[in-house]
């Protein structure tokens, strides 16, 4: 009679282990019976305003990417500039780093490893047809120590066959994110056509490589940066939709590196016709943004500006419970 309770007992368990569904309480469909995340969660529409918003020196106009490193947050610009620029939170430029041995034919993002920070010279949107696209990998001592050990990731995409030029701001194989893990660069494309961004993934490695297409992601809008925090599965994309509406898009709880397995939610902010390009953050709660200058006279004159947003309120439960 024991046993028969008992394996009826372990049966519930079991069952109970196997239910998959939306296990974000935040969300509209949240299943608390679900032990298994599924990626169905569906959210209410939310807008964000940052906390503060202070403008860049005119050196970094075209702030293009951002990072969280050794108690600063670097940034650079997209064109000709091979300067690293170190600011504070406030946006305060500290330090400076020149590249002195490469060329920046069109620098749109950074990223970094716990050795290595890597430079995406990858901006495809003026005829969508580069057969240069690269990312440069520098390790980090050499780094701090002004003296910059670079190396070189060559790459193609596996389904681009049509390299004849295309109009500006059309081609979907324009890209301006990715982010590093482990032995691998996952690529967030910047489609111009569809508003949505597909994820390819190539090895971290020096040479020539084919970035594989892994998956699509329909976020409504143009990705132009990406943050990682590994050890918590969170990825956070930024962008702007074709009629300048800014957004954060937010990847979380997901399987291994699935980044489309999990929660997604996209989440808009209160910052209109700003070219959002970087984002980073220290602890996955607080983040850092910034837009680069966009003069369009006498309708825009947008200056080039760092933002500072807390997503405690998004993402603290989801934390606390890793």
């Amino acid at each position: 009679m024991l046993r028969i309770l008992l394996f009826f007992l372990l049966s519930i368990l079991s069952t109970q282990a196997q239910i998959s569904g939306c296990t974000d309480p935040l969300s509209k469909n949240y299943n608390p019976n679900a032990a298994q995340n599924d990626g169905s969660c569906v959210y209410k529409s939310l807008k964000i305003k940052p906390e503060y918003s202070i403008k860049l020196s005119d050196s970094i106009k075209e702030t293009s990417g951002l990072i969280a490193f050794d108690n600063l947050l670097w940034t650079h610009n997209d064109d000709h500039d091979k300067t690293i620029y170190g600011l504070d939170s406030l946006g305060k430029i500290k330090k400076k780093i020149v590249l002195d041995e490469v060329t920046n034919h069109d620098w749109e993002e950074i990223s970094q490893d716990s050795s290595f920070l890597y430079i995406g010279d990858f901006g495809n949107n003026a005829h969508g047809n580069r057969t240069d696209l690269n990312i440069l990998k520098i390790e980090k001592k050499s780094f701090l120590e002004d003296n910059p050990i670079v190396e070189k990731i060559l790459f193609k995409y596996s389904d681009q066959a049509d390299f004849s030029a295309q109009k500006p701001n059309t081609a979907n194989f324009d890209c301006e994110a990715f982010i590093v893990s482990r032995d691998s660069i996952y690529l967030f494309t910047k489609q111009w056509r569809s508003s949505q961004t597909n994820i390819y993934v190539l090895p971290n490695q020096p040479g020539n490589h084919i970035a594989q297409l892994k998956g699509t992601l329909d976020t409504k809008g143009l990705v132009t940066g990406a943050f990682y925090l590994e050890e918590k599965k969170i990825v956070v994309l930024c962008g702007y939709s074709k009629t300048g509406k800014t957004f954060l898009y937010l990847l979380y709880d997901f399987k291994n590196n699935d980044f489309l397995s999990g929660n997604k939610r996209k989440i808009d902010l209160k910052l209109p016709f700003h070219q959002i390009e970087g984002i980073t953050s220290k602890d996955g709660l607080h983040y850092f943004i910034t837009n680069e200058s966009l003069v369009r006279k006498p309708i825009l004159n947008t200056p080039q500006q760092i933002h500072y947003l807390n997503l405690s309120l998004i993402l603290s439960q989801y934390l606390n419970r890793q």
